[in-house]
């Protein structure tokens, strides 16, 4: 299965390729840009990283908007806790198989090129989410769209790194976080205007369906954007690469950087890249042990099992709102203070609220301070693993490998995440306590290996990361 789908996602990439630069080679074909030539460098960089940030707003809002149609697909398939878990992760198996075969066609083809087949299957995805005609039409659907969703997670990050100034690369990187948690803020109230609107029974098909009106955006603004200058490079089209230097205003001293750096044979080793692949794996597989998207995909479900006067729907644009509001903090600091400190805080911050969260859940502390942990929980996951995970993932590999190591770390991020996400409500039911607990210990174990291992990447140019690892 998984020769197919590389196969197809090859096929899709190379025609994507082809449209793109039509019949001309690299050498002959006038110089072309997607933006106006009147527009200012600075306009075209940040309308470039804004586009490819957009694939983070759709990420977000097709992985929470599940959580207001839970109780919906429970009762429209007679679900059982077990068959939930299921059901809720079957988009995330999907995005683990497009994290681990994208970083191939991203280093092939262009991250922007094969972005676009991605916004394709967004728009067609959502659809079929919608029009679903029986549960194993919807767990189709919906892992069709996991491999999107984890192939833009792994694409977008590293086409704007490579777009990114190295003082301004974990802020703009960063946007494509906060164009994720803006997504999951927008998918928490369209569930509830949606929920508003007493559309009986299709009430769950609209809450799915209307991803496919930002996904067609997204999918047209993506031929308004140039290739990444460092990929052009790598595939000796030096001409194309200088003109979208110039579109976006990055010194050409970046290329001669880029051009004099040694290549290597172009293949991701075990031997050459063990610590940016072990940093990877760890940042990824701690964000996921933090239970931010188990607490996202079963927010309402907490909610209710806790009591409480408010509405679990208004509950969870709460925390929406703080996960927002906490991802721009992140965005503010992660150039100034630097991507460890952000972790070590944030781990720290989260044991705390994590234990306060559980014990509320186990009837040791009172329920009503479980809302307050977990929005204190996103004040410091936000600006901490939360803002750090995609800029760590996309910068600490070199060039000619960056989007095959971005997969490892993107892998391994939605293979927890599945993980747990299946996990998590047969233990919730089991007990509501302990998962917080357990996620409690791995923000201390974080913590550690943070002070332990992890090196500062901060204000370290890209052609410069490799020997930046090895000290």
């Amino acid at each position: 299965m998984f020769s197919r789908v590389e196969t197809a996602c090859i096929g899709l990439a190379a025609i994507g390729e082809v449209f793109d630069t039509g019949i001309m080679t690299p050498t002959t074909r006038p110089p072309r840009t997607s933006a106006s030539a009147s527009s200012s460098p600075h306009t075209v960089l940040i309308a470039s990283v804004a586009t490819a940030a957009l694939a983070g707003l759709l990420f977000g809002f097709d992985t929470a908007v599940i959580a207001g149609v839970t109780g919906a697909l429970k009762a429209k398939f007679a679900l059982s806790e077990a068959w939930l878990g299921f059901t809720v992760s079957s988009a995330l198996w999907g995005t683990l198989i497009g994290a681990m075969f994208v970083g191939t066609l991203g280093d092939r083809y262009g991250s922007r090129n094969v972005l676009r087949m991605l916004a394709f299957l967004y728009v067609v995805t959502a659809l079929g989410c919608a029009l679903a005609w029986d549960w194993y039409s919807f767990i189709g659907f919906r892992f069709v769209i996991g491999i999107a969703i984890g192939g833009s997670s792994v694409l977008a990050p590293a086409y704007i790194a490579e777009l990114a100034p190295p003082a301004q690369r974990g802020k703009m990187v960063g946007g494509f976080q906060f164009a994720v948690i803006l997504g999951i803020l927008l998918a928490y109230v369209s569930n509830a205007v949606i929920g508003a609107l007493d559309l009986g029974d299709s009430e769950w098909r609209w809450k799915l369906g209307i991803v496919a009106l930002p996904s067609l955006v997204f999918l047209a603004l993506l031929f308004r954007i140039p290739n990444s200058p460092r990929w052009l490079l790598t595939k000796g089209r030096d001409a194309e690469a200088m003109d979208v230097l110039a579109t976006i205003g990055m010194s050409p001293d970046v290329a001669k950087a880029e051009l004099d750096a040694p290549k290597g044979d172009g293949r991701l080793s075990w031997t050459r890249h063990r610590k940016p692949i072990t940093l990877a794996f760890l940042v990824a597989m701690f964000n996921q042990f933090s239970g931010i998207n188990a607490f996202l995909y079963y927010l309402n479900d907490i909610f209710k099992a806790s009591g409480g006067s408010l509405s679990p729907d208004l509950q969870a644009v709460m925390i929406g709102v703080a996960n927002m509001v906490f991802t721009l903090l992140g965005m503010l600091l992660i150039d100034r203070i630097g991507r460890r400190t952000l972790l070590l805080w944030g781990s720290a911050g989260m044991t705390a609220a994590l234990t306060v969260g559980g014990l509320a859940l186990l009837g040791v502390l009172p329920s009503l301070l479980l809302l307050p942990s977990l929005i204190v929980f996103i004040m410091f996951f936000a600006p901490g693993s939360g803002a750090v995970i995609w800029v760590y993932i996309s910068e600490v590999f070199p060039q000619n490998v960056r989007a095959r190591g971005s997969s490892i770390g993107s892998s391994s991020h939605w293979g927890w995440n599945a993980v747990i996400a299946q996990a998590f409500p047969i233990a919730a039911a089991w007990s509501a306590g302990v998962p917080f607990l357990v996620f409690a210990a791995m923000m201390a174990v974080q913590f550690v290996t943070v002070l332990l291992y992890f090196p500062e990447t901060k204000g370290v140019a890209l052609e410069d990361m490799d020997a930046h690892m090895a000290r």
